[in-house]
């Protein structure tokens, strides 16, 4: 489930990219020539696209049209959304991962796309987190350059002290630092555990849905499974928060989902093995002295 929205705070520099490149990127996802396209094709897995909050009229393209508004906004100046707006998000993403499993999903994987959105997931750790410095967790995202590094995690600092979200209210955190693609994301988890679905997180941004949803409901996180070790800094520190480890270290940072669509066929062969392999016992091999 591929959602996505644009996120004010790009005006701060915190990106190379314009936002123009979300919309440019979902009509390419639509067109199936994104990296989560391919990958899933690979691993027999059905892409569903949402928009969330992209700040471009999408009309006539075949995805789901959930846009809350055209991107939040600029996190530095105002919180990023209002509480109902946050609601809304995450409500979306619920009933879409009921809808899914009604419609015989057996396994969920929130993707995402959105120009920024390391910056707003940054803000979502560092507060769940208690860190008075978000700095350690602040990565290149895709791709800023190195001396700007130090801006970007300034930028986060400043909205967080100005808008002091509560880390005990997922909701208000999402509200004042957090995104649109985000709040979805952490309903998909929040409507997949509900329904007994396990939920394969991608890297950073993903796990930030997760990290909000385990906030709300702890149990959640018993549906968690960690596809990849992004290579965004702050996402060791996110599962460790999740008390996960991940199936795959290969230093990606693409987003889109892609790092979960790989990690799909370790679920496939894990579940042949559990249903198909032969058991001690039934092949009448000895155990004692083996291991």
């Amino acid at each position: 489930v591929l959602m996505a929205g644009d996120h004010g705070v790009v005006a701060e520099g915190v990106c190379p990219q314009p936002s123009e490149v979300t919309a440019q990127m979902v009509r390419n996802f639509c067109r199936g020539g994104g990296g989560v396209n391919v990958l899933a094709q690979v691993a027999r897995a059905h892409v569903t696209l949402v928009d969330m909050g992209v700040a471009a009229d999408l009309t006539g393209l075949p995805l789901l049209h959930r846009k809350i508004a055209w991107g939040t906004r600029n996190m530095l100046h105002a919180p990023a959304m209002t509480r109902q707006q946050a609601v809304t998000a995450v409500e979306t993403g619920i009933a879409l991962a009921e809808a899914l499993v009604a419609d015989g999903a057996q396994v969920i994987a929130p993707g995402e796309m959105g120009i920024g959105n390391s910056t707003p997931a940054t803000a979502i750790l560092a507060v769940l987190a208690h860190a008075d410095d978000p700095a350690p967790f602040t990565g290149q995202g895709a791709g800023l350059p190195a001396e700007r590094l130090a801006h970007k995690a300034e930028v986060i600092r400043q909205a967080i002290a100005l808008h002091r979200p509560d880390p005990e209210d997922a909701l208000d955190v999402l509200a004042k630092v957090g995104g649109f693609e985000i709040g979805g994301i952490a309903g998909l988890v929040l409507g997949a555990a509900a329904r007994r679905c396990p939920v394969l997180l991608d890297g950073f941004i993903s796990t930030a849905g997760a990290l909000l949803a385990t906030t709300i409901c702890p149990t959640a996180g018993e549906y968690l499974i960690l596809a990849h070790g992004s290579a965004e800094p702050g996402h060791v520190a996110m599962a460790r928060m999740l008390g996960k480890r991940p199936l795959l270290d290969l230093g990606l940072r693409l987003g889109e989902g892609t790092g979960a669509a790989l990690a799909m066929p370790l679920l496939d062969s894990a579940s042949a093995l559990m249903n198909q392999m032969t058991t001690f016992t039934d092949a009448q091999v000895t155990e004692q002295g083996l291991g």
